[in-house]
C-alpha cells in the first residue's frame, strides 16, 4: 500500500493530499530514510512522522484493507511514541 493512502487510512493523517505534503516536505520517514508519498509500505516497518505540532513513531503489523474501523487501527499499527505539540504561552 502506497504510503499517502497509509497515512490516511490508519487515520495518522487525516487526509492523501495532506500526507503527501508531509512527505515532499521531508517530514515522513520510513525505515530511517525520508519517506515518499508513492513508497510501499509494508509489515515491519518504522514510520516516523515529524509534524510542526506533533511527532509519532509506529511501527507497521500488517497492511490495512481501503477502509478500517477506528476501533480496528490497533491491528495494523503499533505506536512506540506519540508527542503532541501545546499551543500556549
Amino acid at each position: 500500500m502506497r504510503l499517502d493512502l497509509f497515512l490516511k487510512t490508519t487515520r495518522l493523517i487525516k487526509r492523501r493530499p495532506l500526507a503527501k505534503e508531509a512527505a515532499e516536505a521531508g517530514c515522513i520517514r520510513r525505515n530511517g530514510r525520508p519517506a515518499k508519498a508513492g513508497d510501499e509500505v509494508k509489515a515491519g516497518d518504522r514510520l516516523v512522522i515529524d509534524l510542526a505540532n506533533r511527532h509519532v513513531e509506529v511501527e507497521v503489523l500488517a497492511e490495512p484493507p481501503k477502509q478500517v474501523r477506528k476501533d480496528e487501527v490497533d491491528r495494523y499499527i503499533r505506536v512506540l511514541s506519540a508527542n503532541e505539540g501545546s499551543s500556549g504561552a
